[in-house]
């Protein structure tokens, strides 16, 4: 292996952004936080590395297992780096923005780094783009705000022109309310979770006992949205099911008819990467992408920092974000030659061209265009198209 080659190789699912790619994601993120302040989000910036145990407070398992450590050489104390940023954000707001009116509204954009990457998205290392919600109070507001939250990710997407989104919502808390009721084995719950997120009906017989029906009734009744939430609402359920079960409709009856043209879909029994949230929840894709654009959902910000303020908000993955809206061919800048006047070069930049400046007045203007990727040179004070 050359030693160009050597300073190339990077570790698995890391990667340079490239030229127009990282200008293109630069674009992107700032479309994205401009249409969520249009909204009244306002941008945080959390740093990139936290203590340990202040970024992992409140996180799941999963988490955990996906933040990097090491150790402060000046404190001698450990460090995660973020592999998500809605903690953060759940940190500040109950830290340095505690006496702020609620509900308060934050946005953010940042690189986040994962221990591993999935089959799905082999990326370790990208950015996110959010928004969280926290604070709304009552029942209703909650539900207006989780209403908030995937109309505001479903148009911010569409503000980058992405079409064909489809947005798959569920309820965490309904399949905790019916493992509940049901008083499951511990040491067969997790079979049960893994069945479901596998949607293995055989499995779900062979270890749920007694909620066996109910839960193989469940995994028949996801789908497009108003057919699943009738199949829903013929289901028998526990109480305490059944009030999520129609928290759930609510949430989608209401962004149904905020969002008409968006695709929805309901899976009651989803828990991937949802094991911290709480009441609804939701997957954003776009048809043809690999991966998802983004998930979010409700949860409790903390019960050691914040008691019990909710808190509703979603995370967009830049990755899957820039598969869905592939870059545009970059405009061509107008070559310079050495000898052209400032005076020149600011007024086609401010006619809105790029403008690369000459180095070497010896070399063929034309030529050296092309050679740079110029598509025009600028010649009797006007840019030229090197076709010409």
């Amino acid at each position: 292996m050359t030693d160009r080659s050597e300073m190339a190789l990077l570790p698995a699912g890391l990667a340079d952004k490239l030229p127009p790619a990282a200008a293109h994601e630069a674009v992107l993120i700032d479309s994205l936080i401009a249409c969520f302040g249009a909204h009244g989000y306002q941008r945080v910036s959390p740093p990139l590395v936290e203590f340990e145990e202040n970024l992992l407070r409140d996180a799941d398992a999963d988490m955990a297992a996906d933040t990097f450590r090491i150790m402060d050489p000046v404190s001698q104390r450990m460090m995660g780096l973020r592999s998500d940023m809605t903690m953060q954000v759940a940190r500040i707001a109950a830290s340095r923005l505690r006496l702020q009116p609620r509900p308060l509204r934050l946005c953010y954009a940042g690189d986040v780094l994962r221990v591993r990457g999935t089959q799905l998205r082999p990326e370790r290392q990208f950015a996110q783009v959010g928004a969280e919600l926290i604070g709304a109070a009552g029942e209703a507001a909650d539900v207006r705000a989780d209403v908030e939250m995937i109309t505001l990710a479903a148009e911010g997407l569409a503000a980058l022109g992405i079409d064909r989104i489809s947005i798959d919502v569920g309820s965490p808390s309904l399949l905790r309310s019916v493992f509940h009721a049901f008083d499951l084995d511990p040491e067969e719950l997790s079979r049960i979770r893994d069945a479901l997120d596998h949607k293995d009906v055989a499995a779900v017989s062979a270890h749920a006992n007694s909620a066996a029906p109910l839960l193989s009734r469940l995994l028949d009744a996801a789908g497009p949205a108003q057919a699943a939430l009738e199949a829903l609402a013929a289901i028998d359920l526990p109480d305490a099911a059944r009030r999520d079960a129609d928290r759930l409709a609510e949430v989608v009856g209401l962004v149904a008819a905020r969002s008409p043209d968006l695709t929805l879909t309901v899976d009651p029994v989803e828990n991937r990467g949802f094991e911290y949230h709480t009441a609804s929840s939701f997957t954003i894709f776009a048809a043809g992408v690999r991966g998802e654009l983004g998930r979010g959902g409700r949860y409790v910000a903390g019960h050691d920092r914040m008691g019990d303020e909710p808190g509703t908000g979603f995370s967009l993955f830049m990755d899957s974000v820039m598969r869905a809206r592939p870059e545009t061919a970059a405009p061509g800048g107008v070559f310079l030659p050495v000898g052209t006047t400032s005076e020149d070069a600011r007024r086609l930049r401010a006619e809105g061209w790029i403008t690369v400046a000459g180095l070497d007045a010896e070399v063929e203007p034309v030529a050296e265009a092309r050679r740079l990727g110029c598509s025009h040179v600028f010649q009797g004070n006007a840019a030229v198209s090197v076709e010409g």
